[in-house]
């Protein structure tokens, strides 16, 4: 059971959770898991675990991200965390000047807000604003379907610009 807020009623819900990488901003990972607190984080640092390469990499994340856990596991996973700082946060932000000071944790605040866009078509276009279906496979299948269908879009828009 899930809470959007403190005056909604709880309902059984799914997250939907998208890995999209900066260049192009295509899909590269998708996964749906039933709705928690820590849901998220935990699902990002699977997702980030099944990218195949060894080579370092960067994840940008919304405040949501910026907590000890997540920053420690990630940056354990070779994967440098661009998480916005949650300076209102007792404690303080996870995320401090040796990530911070680099251009690229400007750049990739920019552009982790295009997986917006991905959600956005896939709530107008797709098939995830009101889902007909039932159970978590289900979801996941229709969620996967979407962001398929999302990939191709993109991909013909970057091919018009060629």
């Amino acid at each position: 059971m899930f809470r959007k807020s403190k005056s909604h009623p709880a309902k059984l819900a799914f997250l939907g959770h998208a890995l999209m990488e900066n260049r192009n901003g295509l899909v590269v990972e998708a996964e749906v898991t039933p709705a928690h607190g820590r849901a998220e984080r935990e699902a990002a640092l699977e997702m980030l675990d099944r990218l195949p390469g060894e080579r370092r990499r960067t994840v940008g994340a919304d405040k949501g991200y910026d907590t000890h856990g997540f920053v420690a596991a990630a940056r354990e996973s070779n994967v440098t965390p661009h998480v916005a700082q949650n300076t209102q946060r007792r404690g303080g932000s996870s995320i401090d000047a040796r990530t911070t000071r680099h251009n690229g944790y400007n750049i990739s605040q920019r552009a982790r807000k295009l997986v917006e866009e991905v959600f956005g078509w896939s709530k107008d276009i797709g098939l995830l604003r009101r889902p007909k279906l039932r159970g978590e496979a289900k979801i996941e299948f229709a969620a996967l379907l979407t962001f398929t269908g999302y990939n191709l879009v993109r991909m013909r828009n970057l091919l018009e610009g060629v």
